[in-house]
């Protein structure tokens, strides 16, 4: 039941309409009852692994959550008998009961994560090192349906057990409350990424019908499906016949199909993003924001800062300040500094902890290796990056050019997104290999005639087509700059007359029946994720 689909809207429509008719106290139940409906929509059979997340990161809670409700009762039971040496034993091994207990629940859920993702892909490359060197014997790919959305709720549940082990807050006492933190349907497919402490409490609370908070709902879906059957869809065309005869194409071929899946991407995976918020606002609920004007980013940091941001967020949360701040990389660091000087010994960590985030990145993305090059590559960038920014700076004063100018500011935006378009070579290419001919290719087959001889016009895209993309992304890049401006769009279109609002509506629905692929309509591309 994708998105984009009538079922998914009379689906819809009918849950919106039971959650706000039944008592308040239930409405929970029916946002359980609806997202368990949804998923199974798509691959009953896997809906056992989503129950496994469940029960396995629910019972770590209770038992994490028991851990430390019985040691401060034995502390306080104990508090005049035992030493201050007896006392910090005694909290140590409860902190290390705590820590079997997560690790245990690491193990069982990314453990299933790599089973059902990456065993084919180990498999593969053990097969591949076995006929490299003549030994050994072939070993069979296996079979194993791959189900909807793992990455997304495995990720988000393991925050909620990492998070109730440092005590943030205390685990969930109702099991099924729980499950509609894991389950909750909006963001199964592809984020974002949720925190417990600010989804859950929202999930719970009963709430009234609002008719603004549902009015923007369906304005943000719109602008969504607006931009996935618009804009990516299309866009999609010229890709997908590139990369499937990429042989016979090159030079600006390729330059433009990487160019369209920009769009694409871009298109596809903010649309969905914008469908999964505006699907919860139709509920009362706020999700995070998952997109920032990634395209206005001045560096390759910056970008994964707007990116997809709560995926960089619980990357930094929970791998890079515990790998950057570990008694290992505090000794590595103190090393640097007496041995390569101050700047570079509290630069390295850093450095270490940002390739680190960028290899899981690449794994997270899937399984195989130009996802893998796709993440160092962006990790590679960013290192060097911090540690060349002295010389970087020194640079610039030689130069005289003030770092925050208009004209080296732009600079720097076309820069970034030259580099992150590079980097989509190893997204739309079927592997490794063929990225790297496809780069290639980019450079030795260049050929002015590519433009005029109207060749790019027999690449599945019309004149029409350009021109519909064209127009899409010209207000696309306007709501970015007023968005980037800080002015609230949404709110200023609400504050119009009724009649000015209406006309904004259709126009955004006519636009989206008349310019949109909706025959040819694809998945989401981060549904497989």
């Amino acid at each position: 039941m994708s998105f984009t689909t009538l079922q998914y809207f009379i689906f819809l429509t009918v849950g919106v309409l039971a959650y706000y008719l039944i008592p308040k106290s239930k409405q929970w139940c029916m946002l359980l009852l609806l997202s368990y409906v949804y998923y199974c929509s798509f691959t009953p059979k896997t809906v056992g692994f989503l129950v496994f997340t469940t029960i396995s990161v629910y019972i770590g809670g209770r038992l994490l959550g028991n851990a430390n409700d019985l040691s401060k009762a034995y502390l306080a039971e104990h508090k005049q008998e035992m030493s201050k040496e007896e006392k910090k034993a005694y909290k140590e091994r409860t902190k290390k009961t705590k820590r079997l207990i997560v690790v245990c629940m690491l193990l069982l859920n990314f453990g299933m994560l790599g089973a059902v993702k990456y065993l084919n892909f180990i498999i593969t490359n053990i097969d591949a090192f076995v006929l490299a060197i003549g030994h050994g014997q072939y070993i069979e790919p296996t079979t194993i349906l791959l189900p909807i959305g793992i990455s997304f709720y495995t990720f988000q549940s393991i925050s909620y057990i990492i998070d109730v082990y440092q005590g943030k807050y205390a685990p969930e006492k109702n099991v099924f409350k729980f499950a509609l933190f894991v389950a909750f349907f909006p963001q199964l497919l592809q984020g974002p990424i949720g925190r417990y402490d600010r989804l859950a409490p929202q999930l719970y609370a009963g709430r009234k019908f609002d008719l603004k908070t549902v009015e923007f709902g369906v304005q943000r879906i719109f602008w969504g499906l607006f931009k996935k059957m618009v804009l990516a869809d299309r866009a999609a065309v010229l890709v997908t016949q590139v990369c499937a005869d990429y042989q016979n194409y090159g030079g600006f071929y390729n330059i433009m199909a990487v160019l369209m899946y920009s769009v694409q991407l871009y298109a596809d995976f903010s649309g969905g993003i914008d469908v999964v918020i505006g699907t919860a606002q139709l509920f009362g609920i706020t999700m995070d924001e998952n997109f920032r004007q990634p395209y206005f980013s001045k560096s390759i940091g910056e970008f994964w800062r707007r990116w997809h941001i709560t995926l960089g967020t619980w990357m930094k949360d929970y791998i890079f300040y515990p790998f950057s701040l570990s008694k290992a990389m505090n000794k590595f660091g103190k090393w640097g500094k007496k041995h390569m000087g101050t700047y570079l010994g509290k630069t390295l960590p850093v450095c270490l902890a940002n390739l680190l985030i960028f290899f899981i990145v690449g794994i997270w993305h899937g399984a195989a290796w130009k996802y893998i090059a796709y993440g160092m590559y962006n990790g590679v960038i960013i290192a060097v990056s911090n540690l060349l920014e002295p010389v970087y700076h020194k640079g610039l004063a030689a130069c005289h050019i003030a770092s925050d100018s208009k004209g080296w500011t732009a600079f720097k935006i076309f820069r970034t997104f030259v580099l992150v378009n590079i980097g989509w070579y190893f997204d739309i290419a079927p592997n490794f290999k063929v990225a790297m001919t496809m780069m290639v290719q980019s450079v030795t087959k260049l050929n002015m005639h590519q433009l005029t001889d109207g060749s790019m016009m027999r690449l599945g895209l019309e004149a029409f087509d350009y021109a519909v993309i064209l127009f899409g992304c010209v207000i696309i890049l306007v709501v970015s700059i007023l968005k980037e401006r800080g002015i609230a769009i949404r709110e200023s279109v609400a504050a119009k007359p009724l009649v000015v609002r209406w006309c904004a509506y259709y126009a955004l629905i006519a636009m989206i029946l008349f310019l949109g692929y909706i025959g040819a309509t694809q998945g989401f591309i981060y549904a497989q994720f």
